[in-house]
């Protein structure tokens, strides 16, 4: 079989420190990267979107942090990282920090919430 291009989505809540933002957005990648099998060749790009009240640290940033003290399973390093702000919706979930991994997969795709994040997409992250 062969690989095609996977989309696999997750997202974690976060408090708005250095600490929290980068432990969670590692934890977050490190369980996408584990449960979708995926190997730092087959990353392709990594993006990022935070809501407002996440604003003392860019996620792609807290990655790259993660990369250079060892908290991520694999060194991507080279793979895009992008990040952006999300659009405010009134009543919209605070302190999120939603990701988009684009990946050559052979493997069906595990989506991740996490950290509050399940409440997003509960019918993706198995709550529903």
């Amino acid at each position: 079989m062969f690989k095609k291009i996977k989309a696999i989505r997750g997202a974690t809540g976060s408090e708005n420190t250095n600490d929290d933002i980068t432990k969670n957005v590692c934890e977050l990648c490190n369980q996408i990267f584990i449960q979708n099998k995926l190997k730092q060749k087959d990353l392709i790009s990594i993006q990022f979107s935070i809501t407002e009240d996440i604003n003392v640290l860019n996620p792609a940033t807290a990655l790259r942090k993660g990369m250079q003290n060892g908290t991520l399973v694999f060194d991507s390093s080279k793979t895009a990282l992008f990040c952006t702000q999300e659009a405010k919706i009134t009543g919209g979930a605070p302190k999120m920090i939603r990701v988009l991994i684009t990946a050559y997969s052979k493997n069906p795709v595990k989506n991740i919430y996490i950290n509050g994040g399940e409440k997003l997409r509960p019918d993706l992250a198995g709550t529903k």
